[in-house]
């Protein structure tokens, strides 16, 4: 079905691994010490956005004087804690092992790189990747292109003959602006 892309990058969190109600509750968790609270509506738009980005909107939006990156450190700990019990691959990691061994693949995600790699290392699938883009691999995060683009240059493959995996705006974007073909795993 994707024989004629060279490579294949897969968006991670709501692509290929079920997670996002766990990052849900992990905000709950950790905004409920603070009295803060989450609108869980808006902050939709902000998937594929680094952590920290978001954890700026929920202070905003709070009136909080916290520091977005601490929060966003809390968070992840959290997140990590419990995603290492519950995470569950989505569908679409079945194209992921049928394309195994037949062309590389990568995950560009917004998540930090090591809990890209724990997650997949937990799940038994991280080997089936040449590489891995975190939110802190890159200077310019989604909808940017540098995610992407940078996983095609791991797998040492032009960006016009890759496809991209994504369930977000902020990733459908960076991967048009990469010059990928994309696939909005939404419409699937």
């Amino acid at each position: 079905m994707y024989d004629q892309y060279d490579a294949l990058i897969f968006d991670m969190d709501g692509t290929i691994l079920d997670t996002e109600p766990t990052h849900r509750k992990a905000w709950r968790q950790v905004l409920a010490r603070y009295g803060m609270t989450l609108d869980e509506a808006r902050i939709v738009g902000f998937n594929g956005a680094p952590t920290w980005r978001l954890a700026q909107f929920i202070i905003e939006t709070n009136q909080s004087s916290h520091d977005p990156h601490l929060l966003a450190a809390e968070k992840t700990a959290a997140v990590k804690a419990m995603l290492l019990e519950n995470v569950q691959p989505l569908p679409l990691m079945e194209v992921v092992k049928a394309y195994h061994g037949r062309r590389p693949m990568a995950v560009g995600t917004g998540s930090e790189h090591s809990m890209a790699d724990a997650l997949l290392t937990q799940l038994g699938v991280r080997e089936l990747f040449s590489a891995v883009v975190g939110a802190d691999d890159v200077q310019r995060h989604k909808p940017e292109p540098d995610t992407f683009l940078r996983c095609a240059e791991l797998m040492g493959v032009a960006p016009e003959r890759c496809v991209v995996f994504e369930d977000a705006d902020f990733g459908v974007q960076a991967a048009k602006a990469a010059g990928m073909d994309v696939v909005d795993v939404r419409l699937l």
